[in-house]
C-alpha cells in the first residue's frame, strides 16, 4: 500500500472546492458520469484503431445507490487505471493550474462552467462526500488499484481485486448532502444533465411485457371470453438516448423523427411545433442542433421551455444568451457545441470571438430556412405568420444582419387578410397613398374591432389599412421610417384620414369666418382643455361631425417606452391627450350653431363628443353612466 500527499500545495483546496469553485453542488454527478463517459468512449477509439486488443462489447454506465451504507456508486466499463495512472492523473495533474486557476478566476468562478476542463471534475465528488474511493483496473494486464481519499491532501493507493475492467467511484455520502442517497433526486439529476449522453446508463431496473409472450384468450362455459394478464420481466432501467436526433444528419431524419424528439425534450408541451432548423456546421467551428419556432403569443415575456446548450452531450444550461442571439432565445431545442468556452465567466464568454461567429452563423442559418419556407409555400407561411412575426419582428429590431435578410420573407397583413411582402405593398400603394409632398403613407391599425370606423373611412378612400398588432410595432415601425426612403407610418386613428394623406384638392367650409368663430368658442366652453384638443376641420358632408384621434408621435412614443424604448420617460408621464376633430360642414354642427338655448347647444356638444370617446372606448365611469342617461332622456 502507498501513502502520500496530493501534488497540490493550497492545503485548503478541499474547503475551497466545496464553498467556492463548485456554487451548485449538485453538478458533481454530471461531471463523474462524463469521466465515465470519456473512459469508455475512448476505449472505444482504443479498439477501433487496434491500440487495444479487448472486446468492447456493449458497455453500460451504471450509477447505485446504497442507502444503508451511505454510498452512490458510479461503474463503468472504459478503459480503466492502472496504478500508475491513478498517481499521475489522479494525484498530480488534477491539481496542477489549480492555483493558477484559483488565483485567476476568483472573481468569476461562480459562474465558471464545467469545472472539468481544468481537470478538476473528479474533486467535485468532494462537495458531496467526505470519503471518495476510486477501484479501477486497465484495459491492460495491470493489477487492479484501490485509491481513497478522506478530503484531505493524504490518499491511500493499493492493489484491488478487481477482476473487470473499468472503474467504480464510491462516494460516502456526507452528513450535509444525503438528499444525494434519494432515488428521486439521483433520477432528477441523471435526466436533467445526462438525458443524451453517447453512452447507455442504466439507474436500477423496471418491469415491463415479456416481448416473447403472448397473452392467452379463454371461453367460459357462458362464451365469455377473459385474457390472461402480461407477462412482466425485469431489464435494466436506461435513463437515456444515447443517438438523440440532433446528432445524425438531417438526411436521416423524418418529420415524425423531429416531432418525437420534440415531445423528448419537452414532455409537457401539448402543441407541435410549427417547423424545425437543424443546424450542423463543423468549419470554423463545430456546432451541431435542432431549434424548434412554437407557436408564438404577442407576450414576449412568456418562455417556459429555453433552448438547451450541451457539450457532447453533456447538459450545461439552457440560459444561452450570448451564445443564440437575443430574439431566438423566444425558441426551443438544442446547440451542441465543443467549441463553446463554458469555463469561463458570461462576461468573456460574450467578448469570444468563436462565439460571436456561432451567433452569426446560427442568425444567418435561421434567415435562410424563413427564407426557403416562404418560397417553398408561401400559403402556408402566411398561415403560420402570426405564430412566428413576434420573434422575425424582434429578430428585425435587434440584429442588423437579420433585418437585411429580413426582406425576402417579412409579411405585411392588411385587415382583410391579404399579405404583402415590403415590395409588394409598395407597388399596390404608391399611387393612391402617396401625399401633396411626395411622402408615402402606410396606414396602419393596432386592432380591427376598436379602430373600425377609422379602417372604413379608410377604405372608402381604396386605401390600404395593415394590420400591426404586435406590441414592438412601434419601435419596428420606427425602425423601417428611417431605413426607407420618403416613407411614413400612420395609424388609421391618429388623425382624420385627409389629414394622414393630405392631397392637393381641399374642401370649402359651409362656415364664414364669424360662425367658424363662434363655433370654436362653443366648443372650447365645454370640451375639457386638459384632455382634448378641438380641430375644426372642413370636410365632406357624410363624415362624421365628431371624431376623436390620439397624434401620433406622442402616443407611438409612450408605446415604446411601455415595450422598452430607453430615455422617454417623459413622454410615460405626460397625461394622454386627444384631439377632436369637428367637422364643419356637418348637419350636426350646423344645427348645434342655430340651437338657440344656450343649454340645449351645450347638450348637444357634449352627447356628441360622448359618441365619439365612446367610439374609441374613452367613455367609462360615471361619465359613462350620465351618457346613458342622458341619451334616454333625449329619445322620450
Amino acid at each position: 500500500m502507498t501513502k502520500g500527499n496530493i501534488n497540490v500545495s493550497v492545503e485548503n483546496i478541499f474547503p475551497l472546492i466545496k464553498k467556492f469553485l463548485y456554487s451548485d453542488h449538485e453538478i458533481f454527478l454530471r461531471e463523474l458520469v462524463s469521466n465515465a463517459t470519456d473512459a469508455t468512449l475512448k476505449l472505444k477509439h482504443l479498439t477501433n484503431i487496434g491500440d487495444a486488443k479487448v472486446e468492447y462489447g456493449n458497455p453500460v454506465i451504471e450509477v447505485k445507490i446504497d442507502k444503508e451504507g451511505k454510498k452512490l456508486h458510479i461503474i463503468d466499463q472504459g478503459l480503466g487505471m492502472t496504478a500508475d495512472e491513478v498517481e499521475k492523473y489522479i494525484n498530480q495533474v488534477a491539481f496542477s493550474g489549480a492555483e493558477e486557476f484559483l488565483d485567476k478566476y476568483k472573481d468569476s468562478a461562480k459562474d465558471s462552467g464545467i469545472i472539468g476542463h481544468f481537470g478538476l471534475g473528479f474533486y467535485s465528488a468532494f462537495m458531496v462526500a467526505e470519503k471518495v474511493e476510486i477501484i479501477t483496473k486497465s484495459y491492460k494486464d495491470e493489477p487492479a488499484a484501490h485509491w481513497t481519499c478522506d478530503g484531505s491532501p493524504e490518499f491511500t493507493l493499493e492493489a484491488s481485486d478487481k477482476t473487470e475492467r473499468g472503474t467504480e467511484i464510491i462516494l460516502h455520502i456526507a452528513e450535509d448532502s444525503t438528499e444525494f442517497l434519494e432515488e428521486s433526486r439521483i433520477s432528477e439529476l441523471l435526466n436533467k444533465y445526462n438525458k443524451f449522453m453517447p453512452v447507455s446508463i442504466k439507474f436500477g431496473t423496471k418491469q415491463i411485457n415479456d416481448p416473447e409472450h403472448t397473452p392467452e384468450t379463454t371461453k367460459d362455459k357462458d362464451g365469455k371470453e377473459t385474457t390472461e394478464p402480461h407477462r412482466q420481466i425485469t431489464v435494466d432501467n436506461i435513463i437515456n438516448n444515447p443517438n438523440p436526433a440532433w446528432t445524425k444528419q438531417p438526411a436521416e431524419l423524418k418529420d415524425e423523427d423531429y416531432s418525437g424528439f420534440y415531445r423528448e425534450l419537452y414532455p409537457m408541451q401539448m402543441e407541435e411545433p410549427l417547423f424545425n432548423i437543424h443546424l450542423n456546421v463543423d468549419y470554423p467551428f463545430n456546432l451541431t442542433g435542432i431549434l424548434y419556432f412554437p407557436k408564438m403569443s404577442n407576450d414576449m415575456q412568456i418562455q417556459k421551455d429555453k433552448i438547451q446548450l450541451y457539450q457532447n452531450q453533456v447538459f450545461v444550461t439552457d440560459n444561452v444568451e450570448g451564445i443564440v442571439p437575443e430574439f431566438l432565445t423566444m425558441l426551443r431545442g438544442v446547440i451542441d457545441s465543443p467549441d463553446i468556452p463554458l469555463n469561463v465567466s458570461r462576461s468573456y464568454l460574450q467578448a469570444d470571438g468563436a462565439v460571436k461567429k456561432i451567433s452569426s452563423y446560427i442568425t444567418r442559418k435561421v434567415a435562410d430556412k424563413l427564407k426557403s419556407l416562404f418560397n417553398n409555400n408561401r400559403e402556408d407561411f402566411e398561415a403560420k405568420w402570426n405564430d412566428i412575426k413576434i420573434v422575425i419582428e424582434y429578430g428585425m429590431l435587434s440584429e442588423e444582419k437579420f433585418f437585411e435578410k429580413s426582406e425576402a420573407f417579412t409579411l405585411y397583413p392588411t385587415v382583410d387578410g391579404t399579405y404583402y411582402t415590403y415590395d409588394e405593398l409598395f407597388n399596390k400603394i404608391k399611387a393612391n397613398q402617396t401625399d401633396k409632398d411626395g411622402k408615402l403613407v402606410i396606414l396602419y391599425a393596432s386592432d380591427k374591432d376598436a379602430q373600425h370606423s377609422y379602417i372604413e373611412s379608410a377604405k372608402a378612400k381604396d386605401y390600404e389599412v395593415l394590420l400591426l398588432d404586435s406590441p414592438i410595432v412601434s419601435h419596428l415601425i420606427q425602425k423601417l421610417e428611417s431605413t426607407k426612403e420618403n416613407i411614413t407610418f400612420a395609424r388609421v386613428d391618429g388623425d382624420h384620414v385627409n389629414n394622414l394623406i393630405k392631397k392637393e384638392e381641399t374642401t370649402i367650409s359651409k362656415l364664414d369666418e364669424d360662425q367658424t368663430k363662434a363655433l370654436d368658442a362653443l366648443l372650447k366652453e365645454v370640451i375639457p382643455s386638459d384632455k382634448f384638443q378641438v380641430q375644426l376641420e372642413a370636410m365632406d358632408s357624410t363624415e362624421t361631425p365628431f371624431t376623436i384621434t390620439q397624434p401620433e408621435f406622442m402616443r407611438r412614443m409612450k408605446e415604446m417606452q411601455a415595450t422598452g424604448g430607453g430615455g422617454m420617460t417623459m413622454f410615460g408621464n405626460m397625461p394622454e391627450m386627444y384631439n377632436v376633430i369637428v367637422n364643419t360642414n356637418s348637419k350636426l354642427v350646423s344645427d348645434i350653431l342655430a340651437t338657440e338655448a344656450k343649454e340645449d347647444k351645450d347638450r348637444l356638444i357634449t352627447q356628441s363628443l360622448d359618441l365619439a370617446r365612446l367610439s374609441q372606448g374613452l367613455l367609462k365611469g360615471e361619465e359613462l353612466t350620465n351618457f346613458i342617461k342622458r341619451s334616454y332622456e333625449m329619445i322620450k
